[in-house]
Parts: C-alpha cells; structure tokens; sequence
C-alpha cells in the first residue's frame, strides 16, 4: 500500500480513538474513551508519560493486570463447561482452587489440606466472615497501629470496639524487619478479653515492615491459652523485595491462628478471590454462616485463579524487579525534592510510609487532589485522628508517572509552607489559660 494510504489509516485510527501519539513519533494503541487513570495501565507497559491534565491515584496500593491474568481467564473458560451441569453454589469454593491454596502453605512449610480453606471474595470479604462469626457488637478487636484501612472499616462496622496496639517509631527499623509491640499485643489481647485480633505481620500495610521468625515465636508463646483468635493478613507475603523471604518467617503455625489470603495484590484486584486457612472446625463453621450473607465466590473467577497460582511463581518473579526499580526510584525522587521528608526503605509490600516534618497530611492530600494528585493521608490508616504526620505511597506506576506525581506532591506541599508563613509571621498574642 502507498504512504498515503498508511498515513490515511493511521488518521483515521487516531481520530476515532484507537490511537494515541504524535505524528512522527511512537503512537500506541487505546480504546476509545479510555479512562486515562493511574492505575489502569498495565504493569509491563511503556507508559512514558503523563498528561497535564490526567488525574493521578496514589489512593490504592495495587498493580494492574499483566497478560498473564487474560490468558488465564481464557483458559478457565475452555474449563467452564465442565462445571456447567451442576448448580454453581460452592460454599468452601471449588475443589481444585481449596488444593492449590493448600499446597502453596505446604510449599511454605505449613501442612494444609483442602479441609482448611474456605475461598472469599478476597483477604477483606475473608475478615468480614471472621468478625460475623467471632465478634458481638460492643467487643474488643486488637489490632496493629497503624493498619490496613478497610480493616478498620469492617471492624467499626462490625460494632466491634477498636483496640489499637502503637508500632514502635521507624528509628532501627529501616531495613523494614523490626518495629512490633510484641509484650504490648499480647497483654492487650489478655487483659481485654477480644476474641480476635488482626495483625499484617508480612510487609505491614501501610509501614513495609515484616515482623521477625522469633519475635512471631514469641507472640504465640504469650497468647497461649488465650482466646484470641489471631487472624493474620498474608495478602503482601510474597511481595518481598529484598532480604530474605517473608514466607520463610510466615511458616510458623498454631490451632488459634487463621490466615488470610489474596490474590488482589499479587496479581490483580479486580479477580476478587482470596481465602481464609483455618482449623477445619472454624472453617465448617464459616461456610455455614456464610450462606446469610453470600453464596459462595463466582466459578469462573475460581477456575482463573487455579490457573494463575499454577504459574510457579513466574508472574511475581517477573514484577519483583519492576516493583524494585520502581521502589528506589520513588524514593529518589523523594529525597531529591522533598529532602526533610523521612521515607524507610521497606523490605517488600507496594508503599512507602513516608514521615512528613509537621502534622500536614490531611491539609497536604487537599493541596495535592487541586493539583492533579489523589492521596490517602495517614489518619485513614488509623483511629482518633492519628498519622497527621504520615503519608502512604505506592510505588506501582512507572517511573516517569512517579516522577510526575513527586513534583505535584512538592508543589502541594510548597503550596502549605506559603499559607503558613504569613501566620508565622503575624506577631502574638498572650493568652490566658485556665
């Protein structure tokens, strides 16, 4: 075909949405009326640049999805038809994922059978079941300080009361292996009465931190006896990006201890299917009380995720180098133009918590969303109004996006330093106190 004709095809794929790009330079391929939001690129692509204009979400520490989530929904649909004659309800979750979850825990050194999973509409649909079935209006829930947002939600909602137990300060933790009130987590746990507790012990949500193999031996030890039940959120565990493996420090295991786990970080949020690894006793417990809130997750969904934990771990071996880069590159950026802002380095997980040199993080999220730039400030990871001086944030776009999104987090934040000098300024005044 003559140039006139590509160059008239290309016009036309441009002008009806299915082509973005210059003339004369790289273009890439869209559907029309695309949402250009942050996080729905996917993980691998070439995204080199950010529109003025475009709105970043730094809200969700969350990947998109890599080819690898497509081909297996192809595949879990030639499967499909082998579950079709049958009534679709399956309140544990099908066979063959309950095996697949089980045997990843023996790969990890947990002895597992199906017996003991009961597959969620993810980590968070898994605690909900947990709190239903645990937890009576008015009782206490312990939990790590600062912790995973909708946690929190569904504990409130749960009209449990929250009992929050502080991480110590960042200082001697920033490898991101240390930092847990071990004595002060198991004394709440005793002297409240609350019959659950959750804990991120594995890359916490939002600080990185992985708790220590003797510090978790140690936890167990003094809860002995106790009836707290210990509900541990894995959905970070195999995120680690350097020091050795949060699964090796995970393998530790009691009767009162229940696992939550997810494939909504690992892989993709939009599957929506995560598990819960218990006693056999609590998990026959859980399917039956289930039925009064949901029936079961979607087969199909199921059937895709067999396939993607059948992998072998090729798809995180290949995001872990991206996630790294993208790690240290954020924090670089940081450094550069932000210099007083404190950032750990964490061991694995997909944020950075970030210390900011005064109590601005709620002001700081306003400036930032009339620049362009979403964020979750640091309270909504707590309770009373805690964090003001923290900000979560995810390192899970491409690095010329990060860079895009520093610079109008620098400017929110100049922004702030310019409306507080003028009051700084203003001569004061004596006031008496009573």
């Amino acid at each position: 075909m003559s140039r006139t004709t590509v160059s008239a095809a290309y016009g036309r794929l441009r002008d009806d949405g299915f082509l973005t790009g210059g003339r004369g330079a790289s273009a890439r391929t869209s559907l029309p009326g695309e949402a250009p939001t942050g996080g729905s690129r996917g993980l691998t692509e070439a995204r080199t640049s950010s529109r003025a204009d475009e709105v970043l979400d730094l809200t969700a520490a969350v990947l998109p999805a890599d080819p690898s989530v497509h081909a297996a929904y192809v595949r879990a649909l030639e499967r499909l038809p082998t579950r079709l004659p049958g009534h679709g309800y399956e309140a544990s979750g099908v066979e063959a994922l309950r095996e697949a979850v089980a045997a990843a825990y023996r790969r990890r050194g947990l002895p597992t059978s199906p017996a003991q999973i009961l597959i969620t509409h993810g980590a968070h649909n898994g605690l909900v079941h947990l709190l239903r079935l645990m937890v009576r209006p008015g009782q206490p829930v312990v939990f790590d300080h600062p912790t995973y947002p909708q946690a929190l939600d569904a504990i409130l909602a749960a009209g449990a009361r929250p009992t929050p137990v502080a991480l110590p300060d960042d200082a001697g933790a920033g490898a991101g292996t240390e930092g847990w009130d071990v004595e002060g987590l198991i004394a709440a746990c005793r002297t409240s009465g609350a019959p659950l507790a959750y804990l991120v012990l594995d890359h916490h949500n939002p600080t990185g931190r992985m708790m220590r193999a003797a510090d978790r031996l140690r936890l167990l030890a003094g809860l002995k006896g106790c009836e707290t039940l210990l509900v541990l959120d894995e959905t970070l565990v195999e995120l680690t990006l350097s020091g050795p493996p949060a699964l090796t420090a995970s393998a530790v295991d009691a009767p009162r201890v229940v696992r939550l786990g997810s494939l909504s970080k690992s892989v993709w949020g939009g599957l929506r299917i995560g598990w819960i690894r218990a006693d056999r006793a609590v998990i026959q417990r859980l399917a039956q009380s289930r039925a009064s809130f949901d029936l079961g997750a979607p087969i199909l969904e199921q059937l895709a995720a067999v396939e993607l934990l059948g992998d072998g771990g090729a798809g995180l071996a290949a995001r872990r180098p991206l996630l790294r880069a993208r790690r240290d590159h954020l924090r670089m950026r940081l450094a550069e133009r932000l210099p007083l802002w404190a950032c750990p380095r964490p061991a694995g997980g997909l944020s950075v918590w970030a210390q900011l040199p005064a109590p601005i993080s709620s002001a700081l999220a306003v400036q930032a969303a009339e620049r362009g730039l979403r964020l979750a400030s640091g309270p909504r990871f707590g309770v009373d109004g805690a964090f003001e001086h923290r900000l979560r944030l995810p390192y899970t776009l491409p690095e010329p996006v990060l860079d895009v999104a520093v610079e109008r987090l620098a400017q929110a934040a100049e922004a702030l330093e310019r409306k507080a000098k003028p009051m700084s300024a203003a001569p004061s005044r004596r006031v008496a106190v009573y």
